[in-house]
């Protein structure tokens, strides 16, 4: 950090989709941008989303046609745009007699999805039929259903691969450095930001008329709500995650709960199955990473016992769990699920706060931010909002890779340009994939090389997603994870040790089953207590 440039066009606080999008669209606008984030990037809700890029059905149903349309465009933008990164993925809907809405509700609202997707993309299956997609599904009361198209992500790549390319093209980026205070002149206008890094505790004044407040859930210690009882409300959402031969299911199953109503999903990922999500009110601490509490384990599982009865589906099969904080704004007269996920624009004196919204219009709110930031960014700036988000796909190299063609479109999904410097760097027997992903063991020493690891969790929960796809955080690999890594990563042999020790203690305590591995709690607390305790510096 010593390095660092004093002086930048704008600074963007937040290193989840968000920020990373903002950080994107200031970079291609020629401004010297600078992103901060204080964990690692897309260490929050970014990295632990259901994985969809979806319009979003049930908004239609709340009256929300805006958000809905905005969020269908924006994923039929990202799936050519994004190719192998954002990938089409068909959805069923199941039909029941006395449960759920009917089929001409639902036919009303995927015709609306159509028409903004302007091409029909959903038909009517009868009930044998959908019998042939889904055998396990119960079939008690089924009428039928829909099939429809949508989109899913790997979203912490989404967000990486915004960041590196934005750095490519002459952006800077920090991890693990923290926006300790705002600075203002006497007029109360913006002239700074002071930084600290959360390893050494070194701290640097930067100056900067344009400071963008992209922090989610901790946005109102930025820069308190203008509104008066409207005010953040951190939503809770859980999933499970199975292996595939536990759910066996080849395309995304949108359902309803039996226990509330409320929407869930079981979504292949990856080569496992998603189950989720659950909304609750988050009560914990935001300085303490957020994990599935056993009540939120029992839900998820009466709905897949609801819609599979055959299927003798229990907690002792869940490899990992995932849960995140949605930062949605609030009056909290509501249900957590009636709650909108629009966002909203707050401006201060050269403070810009940007909170609410999806995952998948990240990029209508990086333009909606940079045109309120506009009077205090360099003249003759503007968006460009026509241009493709990221470099166009590059069909595989003259020179084939020794990989499919459907890994090399994911390869360059995931990295870009950077996907074929992978392969012509790496050794044949590790361009086998790791079992139960579709993750290369080459993109192992590539992240750790390129990608700012300082912590095995990054690497392992975010660059790649081994630590939530395969038993036990990856256990089996460690040994290997770690050959491939030692020529790059200049770890001692006793800061192996720490990272794995501080890594699986992080993973029962975020990613494992709530009340297992008892044994590690106390340590486990500890590790929080001590990290919580350097967060909640955070400025207010």
């Amino acid at each position: 950090m010593m390095n660092l440039d004093s002086n930048w066009d704008i600074i963007v606080i937040g290193g989840g989709i968000t920020g990373a999008g903002i950080f994107r669209e200031s970079v291609r606008m020629g401004l010297k941008a600078l992103l901060l984030e204080q964990q690692d990037f897309a260490w929050g809700t970014s990295s632990r989303s259901s994985k969809l890029v979806h319009g979003g059905l049930r908004y239609l149903k709340e009256g929300r046609f805006f958000l809905t349309r905005d969020a269908v465009r924006e994923r039929e933008r990202l799936l050519t745009e994004a190719r192998g990164l954002v990938t089409p993925m068909e959805f069923l809907v199941p039909i029941y007699k006395d449960r759920g809405p009917g089929r001409w509700v639902l036919e009303a609202g995927l015709s609306i999805y159509d028409l903004i997707a302007k091409q029909r993309q959903h038909h009517y299956l009868d009930a044998d039929a959908f019998v042939k997609q889904v055998p396990n599904i119960d079939q008690k009361g089924l009428v039928g259903g829909f099939q429809f198209l949508d989109a899913q992500v790997d979203d912490a790549r989404l967000v990486l691969r915004l960041i590196f390319e934005s750095m490519v093209n002459g952006g800077t980026a920090l991890n693990y450095t923290r926006a300790a205070a705002v600075g203002r002149d006497k007029d109360g206008q913006v002239n700074g930001v002071t930084v600290e890094d959360v390893h050494s505790h070194q701290t640097l004044s930067l100056s900067t008329k344009a400071v963008i407040n992209a922090t989610g859930c901790w946005a109102e210690r930025l820069h308190p709500s203008p509104q008066k009882n409207l005010h953040l409300r951190p939503l809770r959402g859980s999933h499970l995650v199975f292996p595939a031969h536990v759910l066996p299911v080849d395309q995304a199953i949108s359902t309803i709960h039996p226990a509330d109503g409320r929407a869930v999903f079981i979504v292949p990922w990856e080569g496992a199955v998603i189950a989720g999500t659950t909304d609750l009110d988050h009560q914990d601490s935001l300085s303490f990473e957020p994990r599935i509490t056993e009540g939120e384990v029992t839900y998820l599982l009466d709905g897949l016992h609801a819609l599979f009865p055959a299927l003798d589906v229990s907690a002792r099969d869940c490899i990992a769990t995932i849960a995140g904080v949605r930062p949605v704004l609030s009056e909290g007269k509501c249900d957590p699920s009636e709650e909108s996920r629009e966002h909203v624009v707050w401006v201060n004196n050269g403070l810009v706060t940007i909170t609410g919204g999806k995952l998948t219009t990240f990029r209508k709110l990086a333009f909606d931010v940079l045109k309120a930031a506009k009077p205090f960014l360099p003249a003759d700036t503007t968006a460009d909002e026509e241009s493709p988000v990221f470099l166009p796909f590059e069909n595989r190299p003259v020179s084939p890779p020794p990989i499919s063609d459907s890994h090399w479109e994911t390869l360059y999904g995931r990295y870009g340009n950077a996907a074929e410097t992978i392969i012509k760097k790496t050794l044949p027997s590790d361009l086998a994939v790791i079992s139960g992903t579709r993750t290369l063991w080459a993109e192992i020493p590539h992240a750790a090389t390129h990608e700012k690891i300082h912590h095995l969790s990054d690497l392992l929960l975010r660059r790649v997603r081994v630590g939530l796809l395969t038993a036990k955080g990856g256990r089996e690999h460690m040994d290997r994870i770690r050959h491939l890594c030692a020529p790059v990563l200049d770890w001692d042999s006793n800061r192996w040790k720490k990272e794995i020790r501080d890594y699986s203690e992080k993973w029962r305590f975020a990613h494992g089953m709530p009340g297992r591995h008892a044994e590690s709690r106390g340590a486990v607390k500890s590790f929080f207590f001590n990290m919580g305790k350097r967060l909640r510096k955070h400025v207010a």
